[in-house]
């Protein structure tokens, strides 16, 4: 069954603009919830398989690989058949994969339906970001920024309802539960969101500043650094939490505050960027994240979670205003090819970043490997610093 999209060459009507904001927004609430729940459940397989930080951090892999690899496919896709129908059946196909998840009976069968679920998952950026892209046209930054905003609160959102389950109930019934969830979400996208407008053919289009001089694969490496800093501490908190005294539940709470001061990072300095601009904005956020990853290294429990809203902005905020730059790096008429690809690399660093950190664990303990990261984040400061010269706006 299909759900073929029209071609709207103006923006939408503001009611159907709305529309497609508030749909496209849950669809990310529950893709990124979907994809950061597994960090609450690491510990828990690590406890039924016996697995070291390698294998778990592959787990993580799988999923993050299968949804970085598919990026640009699934927009092929849904220039064919329309983006409404893979959207809802990505994210049927992701709901699907936490529910065989559940059912799975061993490390092998768990990791296919961890990869079941990324290959869902990977519909939902670039065709939910077209289709906002496409709604608000020209005033597309603010809404777009709000849809961003959505997607941490799932990250928000997801893991702690998970932590709350695992409470209750054994992690297999809480993944079906789950799994019911991402299902209706998909009944919503296909019959609630509108359809997805295509980009003007028209002749006029102007290269931007930064087109053909290095500057989409300068942003292109500091989002995968950036990425990857991320994906590693994430990996390696719940067990340095652990090692502090933190319960199962406080891991969730943890996770919880990082993503939610991570929603405010990419408010924050969504806003910042388009004042301070992009070196500005990378020089204090990565310095920041750096920072924080050692206080939090070093502190007691209590100060480390009481840190960690403020490490989540810094950790995030970075994110924020890589998205904003990359309309400027791409042709008008290739944004959505120029968000899968930024996409595929970002999405790509998180399936491969976590693996490396987790086997760099493995060898000298999850602090020195935490550590790496807050190297990893002062890395893209001179990758930042060729970029802004490449932009076509003060930075």
């Amino acid at each position: 069954m299909s759900f073929p999209d029209q071609a709207i060459r103006n923006p939408a009507p503001s009611g159907r603009a709305a529309r497609t904001l508030a749909v496209a927004g849950v669809a990310h609430a529950l893709h990124d919830g979907y994809t950061d729940l597994i960090y609450v459940l690491l510990p828990v397989w690590q406890a039924e398989f016996a697995l070291g930080y390698g294998a778990l951090a592959l787990l993580r892999g799988l999923y993050a690989g299968a949804m970085a690899v598919l990026q640009v496919p699934a927009t092929r896709l849904a220039e064919r058949i329309g983006g409404r129908a893979v959207l809802a059946l990505g994210t049927a196909v992701a709901g699907l994969g936490y529910a065989l998840a559940g059912w799975s009976g061993g490390l092998v069968g768990l990791g296919v339906a961890l990869a079941i679920s990324g290959a869902g998952s990977a519909t939902q950026h670039p065709i939910a970001s077209a289709a906002v892209s496409r709604a608000y046209g020209g005033a597309a930054r603010g809404p777009l920024g709000t849809y961003n905003f959505t997607g941490d609160l799932g990250k928000a959102a997801i893991p702690a309802l998970t932590s709350g389950l695992l409470v209750l109930m054994p992690w297999r019934p809480a993944l079906w539960l789950l799994a019911g969830l991402g299902l209706a979400v998909a009944a919503a996208v296909a019959l609630w969101l509108p359809p997805i407008g295509r980009p003007d053919a028209g002749p006029a289009r102007q290269e931007p500043a930064g087109r053909g001089r290095g500057g989409f694969g300068l942003l292109f490496a500091i989002g995968m650094l950036d990425t990857g800093v991320r994906m590693g501490l994430l990996t390696f908190l719940p067990f340095l939490l652990q090692a502090k005294g933190a319960s199962l539940p406080m891991v969730g709470l943890a996770l919880s505050l990082v993503f939610l001061g991570g929603a405010a990072g990419k408010f924050a300095c969504g806003w910042l960027g388009a004042r301070a601009g992009l070196l500005r904005t990378v020089l204090l956020t990565e310095g920041g994240t750096a920072a924080g990853i050692a206080a939090v290294l070093v502190l007691p429990l209590v100060p480390a979670m009481l840190l960690l809203p403020v490490l989540g902005l810094m950790l995030n905020g970075t994110s924020s205003v890589l998205y904003g730059t990359v309309p400027e790096l791409a042709p008008p008429h290739r944004v959505e090819r120029a968000f899968a690809l930024f996409y595929t690399g970002v999405i790509g660093s998180g399936a491969v970043s976590p693996v490396a950190y987790g086997l760099l664990g493995d060898a000298v303990g999850p602090v020195w490997a935490t550590a790496a990261t807050a190297a990893t984040a002062l890395a893209t400061v001179p990758l930042a610093f060729a970029l802004a010269p490449r932009l076509s706006r003060p930075s």
